[in-house]
């Protein structure tokens, strides 16, 4: 399948087939992995892949009960990963100096550029993904679960598997609300209003404020999907975490 048709066919799907992935697919999709961009060529980052039914049931009460991380063949959990690297150094001689925030943001672009690596191949074997936003939500629970050390923490988790549904695309934003030729120019009033129209109008868009009984579709996301109380306590939580595992140094 051509990359283009596959970038541009992406859903995320919430439901699966009971169907195994074959170990020589799995394996193809995980070297997708391997050969993305990284900092350094560091690798900053390691993959935990979950096909353990326990687990499995853990990672899905950790992850709000959500269906398909039962229903999945395979569950990937991306780390940030400072300690491997950090062992390497020591075991040679050399000096780490890498826990601070700086290098938590890097291992993490390395984590995420894994993922999409990862996403992108699944899908050309014909396989369904979604991410899973409740994984910096439920920090602490996937450390001790999965027994991540100092130096690891949880930044996305993948699941993995056949389709057993062909959603809608989901739309997205006109090119001109996303593309900045040279420099950044900000948005006017009008912009605004220009790039965020086709998003209001949809038929979608209508029920959801039906539904939630709001005036309009940002006061869903700043009023129930992701309000101001909730957006603090994750932030401080995950926050906690970060330094916990050694990534917050400032002296």
């Amino acid at each position: 399948m051509d990359i283009y048709n596959i970038i541009n066919n992406h859903r995320s799907i919430r439901k699966y087939k009971s169907d195994n992935i074959p170990d020589d697919v799995m394996s193809r999709i995980l070297n997708a992995g391997f050969r993305a961009s990284n900092t350094g060529n560091m690798q900053l980052y390691s993959i935990i892949v979950t096909r353990d039914k326990g687990l499995k049931e853990s990672l899905w009460d950790i992850h709000l009960k959500q269906n398909m991380v039962l229903e999945a063949p395979v569950i990937l959990t991306f780390v940030a990963d400072i300690n491997r690297f950090n062992k390497w150094c020591e075991q040679r001689g050399a000096e780490p100096c890498y826990d601070n925030f700086l290098w938590f943001y890097n291992a993490t672009i390395d984590a995420v550029l894994a993922s999409q690596n990862i996403s992108v191949a699944a899908e050309a074997e014909g396989l369904g993904i979604c991410y899973l936003g409740t994984t910096t939500y439920q920090a602490q629970k996937i450390i001790d679960l999965l027994k991540l050390p100092k130096g690891v923490v949880p930044v996305t988790t993948l699941v993995i598997g056949y389709p057993d549904e062909t959603p809608p695309l989901t739309d997205r934003l006109p090119e001109n609300g996303i593309i900045h030729y040279e420099v950044y120019k900000d948005y006017s009033n009008n912009d605004i209003d220009e790039i965020y129209q086709t998003k209001e109008n949809l038929q979608e868009t209508a029920i959801l404020i039906k539904e939630n009984k709001l005036p309009n579709l940002a006061r869903i996301f700043t009023d129930k999907r992701y309000p101001k109380n909730d957006n603090l306590f994750f932030s401080q939580d995950y926050l906690k975490v970060i330094e916990k595992q050694g990534f917050m140094n400032n002296e």
